[in-house]
């Protein structure tokens, strides 16, 4: 048996309970007896770490202990799996340069719909994209048989660096009334290799709906088993 370890919390508007439960099922289906905590402390337990084969982190919004995070990273540099989606792992602990420097890739922004029909609702940031496969990485286990395929949920820009193996990409428009001037091309599903550990991060995300797509569904289950030891 190999083991799981679930940490949700932050942001209630992520459903980080009923996301995470989906996937919980998936774990156990291959292998994994899983743990589930609400909180961040768990990871400063270096004895109980060392036997996690993969962390599914859903926290968004949160700070976390210095002594909590140099248990994950630890954890992660050592061999244990990371992998997560949305804020849950790319907007967990925005004033934390060590873990951000482990992830990868920091939300900055997701664009909004046109000024004037804004009600001040989370859908005012639901824009029809396109999620695309990059073409030399269609092989990759997490994204092999997938086509490029199309959402209406919150794009994530996010800040990222050229160590981060991108497996699938989106296309942020620009519009008249945003201030960036040119498309930019964002990565929306990435790996990267941190000490011995994996760490996988799927953008796509934002409520249970859009991680009942197929795709986004897939790729996620399939990177979970993917970051693990």
């Amino acid at each position: 048996m190999k083991t799981a370890l679930v940490v949700r919390g932050g942001w209630d508007g992520h459903q980080p309970r009923e996301a995470t439960e989906r996937f919980i099922p998936h774990l156990e289906r291959n292998g994994f007896t899983v743990r589930v905590e609400e909180a961040t402390e768990v990871y400063a337990d270096a004895d109980y770490m060392a036997t996690v084969d993969l962390i599914m982190q859903a926290n968004t919004m949160s700070t976390i202990d210095a002594a909590h995070l140099a248990g994950l990273t630890a954890a992660v540099r050592n061999g244990t799996g990371l992998g997560g989606w949305h804020g849950g792992i790319a907007d967990s602990y925005r004033d934390s340069a060590d873990y951000l420097h482990m992830i990868g890739g920091q939300f900055a922004h997701h664009a909004g719909i046109e000024p004037e029909k804004r009600i001040g609702e989370q859908s005012d940031n639901y824009l029809t994209h396109t999620i695309e496969i990059v073409p030399e990485r269609r092989d990759h286990p997490i994204v092999a048989g997938l086509d490029d395929f199309e959402l209406t949920t919150e794009q994530y820009w996010v800040l990222s660096d050229a160590y981060n193996d991108v497996l699938a990409t989106t296309t942020i428009a620009a519009r008249p009334f945003d201030a960036w001037q040119r498309p930019v091309v964002s990565p929306s599903v990435w790996t990267r290799q941190w000490g011995a550990g994996r760490v996988f991060v799927c953008t796509a995300g934002h409520r249970v709906e859009v991680l009942d797509h197929p795709s986004v569904r897939t790729i996620i289950e399939r990177g979970l088993l993917w970051a693990s030891r």
